[in-house]
């Protein structure tokens, strides 16, 4: 814990113990009293940073966007020979996926917060190089991340959602009794075992079908093939 001698706090050290007491007590249970005592400080110390819930919900999101941005710098950019915007793509929505797992509900609250700074603009402004370099179109290349982001953001809210839930004590789901439930709905019943099961392999398939989808819809528009800056 941090002393109550120790220098004044700002709104990363706050977002930062935030996400560890995520891991912990999930999104329900994360509030601005438990980060508090946490801490070691009183609760008016954060209000001064933070108004209400939201406001933390919004620096912890872009705490997670930082961090995401550091692994994204690391991957192929639009000038590099070769690079290829499906790869790119899906290196990027591995990389969101992976990050988002690494905190409990931690979609949750990634989805529908608004950034408190500039920290997602340098790696969107890549992402969207990347897609224009190969040939789309400045409104495709913003779709097209946006359809894939989206799908990432929702797959890992499900994914969460199902378990297992280690303060709850739950396992996730119990297939064998669901099939039970379901049996006058055969396919219904069956469909489980590949909904609530092998999560990476669910991701990865609906990553490819959106991806083709993308591809069919959307651009690239140059038939030479992608452009190069």
């Amino acid at each position: 814990m941090v002393s109550r001698k120790s220098p004044k706090l700002d709104k990363k050290q706050v977002a930062e113990t935030a996400l560890r007491l995520l891991n912990e007590v999930g999104l329900e249970g994360l509030s601005l009293r438990a980060i508090a005592k946490e801490l070691d400080v009183q609760a008016p110390a954060l209000y001064w940073h933070f108004k209400n819930k939201q406001d933390l919900l919004d620096e912890m999101a872009t705490e997670m966007v930082r961090r995401m941005a550091a692994d994204w710098a690391r991957l192929p950019s639009a000038a590099e020979e070769g690079a290829d915007w499906q790869e790119g793509l899906r290196a990027r929505m591995r990389g969101m996926r992976e990050h988002l797992l690494r905190y409990r509900d931690g979609a949750k609250v990634y989805s529908g917060t608004r950034f408190t700074d500039l920290s997602y603009a340098e790696p969107m402004e890549a992402h969207l190089r990347m897609l224009t370099a190969a040939g789309f179109t400045p409104a495709g290349a913003a779709r097209a991340w946006l359809t894939a982001y989206s799908y990432t953001i929702g797959y890992v809210i499900e994914e969460q959602a199902m378990g297992p839930d280690p303060a709850a004590g739950t396992e996730g789901y119990d297939l064998t009794a669901r099939a039970e439930r379901l049996k006058a709905f055969p396919l219904a019943a069956e469909a489980g075992r590949e909904i609530f099961q092998d999560h990476e392999r669910g991701f990865e398939m609906g990553l490819e079908a959106v991806l083709t989808g993308i591809e069919a819809t959307m651009g690239p528009t140059d038939p030479e093939g992608p452009r190069r800056p």
